[in-house]
């Protein structure tokens, strides 16, 4: 699994110019899912989200996590992350989850998050042509893997 974070100021995802999922000062996910991911390793980076100190103290510090701050988090569905472009000039899924596992674990990570904390859980819709706006705060951007 896949996920690339963002810090944001507010972030927002359209479905043919319908609001779906918007959030404030937090965290916006892309998350893609890999044919081989489990439901542990969606668990595991779900959970290290949650925890991982990347907001500012009262000293400028990142000491601080999403929870912390009383933040909010999008998560958006992205399958190309998996793309692999190493071969020709139009990237290829291969390694991507096909649409029934991904979509479950896409799911499953929202629930994690809904039930492991009293955050904002938003998201975007799986499989849906969107138009994701974001303003990166910091700018603060990880690439997480498991």
């Amino acid at each position: 699994m896949k996920v690339v974070l963002q810090r944001v100021s507010e972030a927002s995802v359209l479905v043919k110019n319908e609001s779906v999922g918007s959030i404030d000062h937090g965290l916006m996910l892309l998350v893609g899912v890999h044919e081989d991911d489990t439901e542990e390793q969606m668990q595991w980076l779900a959970d290290k989200i949650l925890k991982l100190r990347v907001f500012d103290d009262e000293e400028g510090k990142m000491n601080l996590s999403v929870q912390d701050v009383g933040g909010e988090i999008l998560v958006v569905p992205q399958f190309t992350l998996y793309g692999d472009y190493e071969q020709g000039n139009r990237p290829s899924y291969f390694e991507a989850a096909g649409p029934d596992k991904a979509e479950k674990l896409y799911e499953d990570m929202i629930v994690y998050f809904k039930q492991h904390s009293d955050l904002n859980i938003e998201s975007g819709r799986f499989a849906a042509y969107m138009d994701v706006q974001l303003h990166n705060d910091g700018p603060v951007t990880l690439v997480m893997e498991r």
